[in-house]
């Protein structure tokens, strides 16, 4: 037989309870408490013996508080019905001890009452649940997707709360998938219009240098024909194409830098390379009309890693705004310097100037110092926002200050420069050769430009065969053998990559230099150029001298 059970200890079994308990008198004096009750209030025993309104009065800060009203009403119908009262959810805040400072809590509490054998209430046990994260988690979804009649209807009940809590989220997730699914088809469609997009800017850019690349090699053409004296409608045609060749790229180059499209080909650059060969190139242009470019350039090299045809691209831009701006007999100062381990480029004009509550202005896109008029220079807005970005892809920044209007105006770039520690890497040298009669193939669908190619390389004493389509060009490489191609890639039949892909397929197909000449001049193109087998890959318009450099280092 077991020996007998003993006796439970009760107020261990009360102290250990994992519910918050109270126990009161009849006049509502703290019997005694337990711990998860002092945990959850965060008291202490000494409130054992106080009365509990003394203890957790109202909070002081907050006019509509009624949590001592409420909880006094629930305990004086248990005292005088001997009935449990169930309250419900309500806010009560707690004191916490810190200079008179509430915390903000809600309760769902429980009164219960001890009746002696005659029935009469000697004591009142009250249980609290802490539901204050819970509260906050519905005020949030509230505020987020509910409405107040709604809201109102989540709080009459914790059961009802929770079950409407579980179709908020249904309903939440619900819109979440329609969004994603509204979202993934903006993405598909701006995908598409991107495509679009890069498609219109390839062919644009190929049916703007066509024309251009043909009317620049027949002027390199006359010039050859032409003496020196007898030449000023040519130096009119080589002014005013070398302008539209500059809008065609600024065009280009400008809608590639909203994009975020512009790429670099970085290297170790000697600024003072860049800066006197981007003078040297328009400076004939200031020599019209009697306007002065000076430059100033420090005795020893500033040093950058960028790309070098970018960086000449933004001077190129800087000059030609001042040069657009500056009237006849105006003057020009480029400075290159050194300044706080920054390559600084300052070009300054004693043009029109502008308001200097305008500088930052000027730098987006399509906007121009000068108002529309009969009198405004030619351009398109872009150049000064193609060098902010060129500027500001080498980790550089560019600004600009007028004094005002007619005051002239100062264009000031900042670059990093290269860390001179690490040595630029050494490329051999080649010792200077002989130039040597080349055998020419050009493919070329504009018949203009083709003629004008050949007869600008026969000039150089090269053998030249110019064809029109891919088939003719690929029957040409099968019958003969060349040193050099030059390839559209936009050719009526078939395009270049086919082309090159087939040469470089036959045997011997190792041995031609192929080059792409296009108006197709995108990073894309230019990948795409290289896996098919060219040599090299030229943006069209292409000047004369460009070309017998590159056919010089092929040889």
């Amino acid at each position: 037989m077991s020996p007998p059970l003993a006796a439970p200890d009760f107020r261990l079994l009360f102290d250990s309870s994992l519910s918050p308990l109270l126990v009161l008198s009849p006049d509502f004096t703290i019997v005694e408490v337990n711990r998860a009750y002092l945990a959850a209030t965060r008291t202490e025993r000494t409130i054992v013996g106080q009365r509990i309104f003394d203890v957790f009065p109202d909070n002081p800060d907050d006019p509509s508080a009624d949590g001592v009203a409420n909880l006094r009403r629930s305990l004086e119908s248990v005292v005088a019905t001997g009935r449990k009262d169930t309250m419900a959810l309500q806010r009560y805040d707690i004191p916490t001890g810190e200079a008179g400072g509430f915390a903000e809590r809600y309760w769902s509490p429980v009164n219960s009452p001890v009746l002696d054998a005659e029935g009469r209430v000697t004591h009142i046990i009250h249980r609290v649940e802490d539901v204050t994260d819970f509260v906050h988690l519905r005020r949030v979804g509230r505020e987020q997707e509910r409405a107040a009649a709604e809201a109102q209807m989540r709080a009459e009940g914790m059961e009802i709360d929770l079950f409407v809590r579980a179709r908020e989220i249904r309903e939440v997730n619900e819109q979440l998938s329609r969004a994603n699914a509204e979202l993934d088809a903006a993405g598909r469609q701006l995908r598409e219009e991107q495509r679009a997009k890069d498609r219109f800017i390839a062919t644009l850019s190929h049916e703007l240098r066509n024309p251009l690349a043909a009317a620049c090699a027949a002027v390199e053409l006359l010039a050859l024909d032409l003496p020196d004296g007898g030449r000023p409608a040519l130096s009119v045609l080589e002014r005013q194409l070398g302008t539209l060749v500059r809008m065609s790229n600024d065009l280009l180059d400008g809608t590639r830098a909203l994009t975020g499209r512009l790429e670099l080909v970085s290297e170790r650059v000697d600024v003072r390379s860049v800066v006197e060969g981007a003078c040297a190139d328009i400076r004939s242009l200031f020599g019209h009309e009697e306007r002065t470019l000076q430059l100033t350039l420090p005795d020893t090299p500033v040093v950058v890693d960028g790309d070098r045809l970018r960086l000449a691209q933004v001077l190129t831009n800087l000059l030609s705004n001042a040069l657009k701006y500056t009237p006849p007999g105006g003057r020009t100062e480029v400075r290159l310097s050194v300044e706080d381990e920054q390559a600084r480029l300052t070009v300054r004009d004693d043009g029109i100037g502008f308001e200097p509550a305008q500088a930052e202005d000027l730098f987006g896109v399509f906007v121009r110092a000068a108002p529309a008029g009969p009198n405004t220079p030619e351009g398109l807005g872009l150049g000064l926002a193609v060098a902010r970005t060129v500027v500001e892809l080498h980790g550089g920044r560019i600004g600009a200050h007028s004094e005002g209007p007619g005051r002239g105006a100062t264009f000031t770039v900042l670059l990093p420069r290269a860390d001179e520690k690490t040595p630029e890497p050494v490329r051999p040298s080649a010792p200077p050769r002989p130039r040597r009669r080349l055998a020419i193939l050009i493919v070329e669908d504009n018949a203009d430009l083709a003629a004008t190619y050949r007869t600008l390389l026969e000039r150089q004493g090269h053998q030249v065969t110019a064809v029109h389509t891919g088939a003719d060009a690929l029957t040409a490489t099968e019958s003969d053998v060349f040193d050099v191609v030059l390839c559209d890639l936009g050719l009526p039949d078939t395009d270049g990559y086919t082309v090159a892909r087939t040469v470089r397929a036959r045997p011997h197909g190792d041995r031609p230099r192929l080059i792409a000449v296009s108006g197709f001049s995108r990073g894309t193109d230019r990948s795409l150029s290289r896996m098919a087998g060219f040599d090299a890959h030229l943006a069209k318009p292409l000047p004369l001298t460009d070309l017998l450099d590159l056919l010089e280092r092929l040889e």
